[in-house]
């Protein structure tokens, strides 16, 4: 995907998100994140977005202004201003990314073609998450559209999983999706290292090609379904498991989802 959809996938899921904040109220609690309430993701992906944007708007070339979870979390306005809050910095975000100069220099944290990219596509993925969690405590869940939710399974398994490498033993799991044709092998062990194995040509930081994985052959386990649900089952989001096909050792996909929990530190 390029920087251009990336960003109109943040404005399309900041928008929803703040729809299904409004209609479940501050009160309502996030499946997804069980410490907190409607408030605290407005607060938390909030701050995100004014800090990202910092990046974008002043080409910090060095990590600024990253206060703790609990910082965050006391910051910002009271009840009755922060829904108008969090849309301002959702917007401030779009039009920082949609003005900036594609040769942009700043500080960034993962594999991507460039500054640009990354916080185009890091955003966009950050938005779309809490956009689900938001949604889940309203009621459903808006499924993501497939080359995004694919996009964002290369993000996740590709870069932020791979960060730390992995150290033996280690298994294999290969993830599948049934609607766009990618395939992804993680190796789970010690830590966790990830590549793209089949399919599409990658997203915006992630790797296209390489060798592809026959079927369950040679892996412990293999997790297959639609690119929305695989995405939301990867970040921890679909409890019951959707539709998901589980073949091999369920075992290491609950390894996995143990391992990998993302988090503002």
């Amino acid at each position: 995907m390029e920087p251009d959809e990336h960003i109109a996938a943040l404005d399309a899921d900041g928008t929803l998100l703040a729809a299904a904040a409004e209609l479940a109220g501050l009160d309502a609690p996030i499946p997804g994140c069980p410490l907190w309430k409607m408030r605290e993701l407005l607060r938390h992906t909030g701050y995100v977005h004014r800090w990202a944007a910092g990046y974008v708007t002043h080409g910090y070339e060095e990590e600024v202004d990253r206060y703790s979870e609990d910082e965050v979390l006391r910051a910002g306005p009271g009840d009755a201003e922060l829904l108008g809050w969090f849309r301002d910095g959702h917007a401030g975000l779009v039009r920082s990314l949609r003005s900036a100069d594609p040769g942009l220099s700043c500080w960034s944290f993962l594999d991507a073609p460039s500054p640009l990219a990354f916080w185009a596509r890091r955003q966009a993925h950050e938005t779309a998450i809490h956009r689900a969690d938001a949604e889940s405590a309203a009621g459903d869940v808006t499924p993501f559209p497939a080359a995004f939710a694919a996009d964002g399974i290369d993000e996740l398994l590709v870069c932020f999983a791979s960060r730390g490498g992995v150290r033996a033993p280690a298994r294999r799991l290969l993830v599948r999706t049934t609607d766009t044709g990618d395939e992804w092998l993680a190796e789970v062990g010690t830590g966790i290292t990830a590549r793209r194995v089949g399919g599409g040509a990658g997203g915006a930081g992630g790797a296209g090609g390489a060798d592809r994985a026959d079927g369950i052959g040679g892996v412990d386990c293999e997790a297959a379904g639609t690119a929305s649900e695989l995405y939301l089952l990867l970040w921890n989001r679909l409890p019951d498991g959707g539709s998901i096909t589980v073949s091999g050792d369920p075992a290491l996909l609950r390894s996995w989802q143990d391992q990998v929990q993302v988090r503002w530190a």
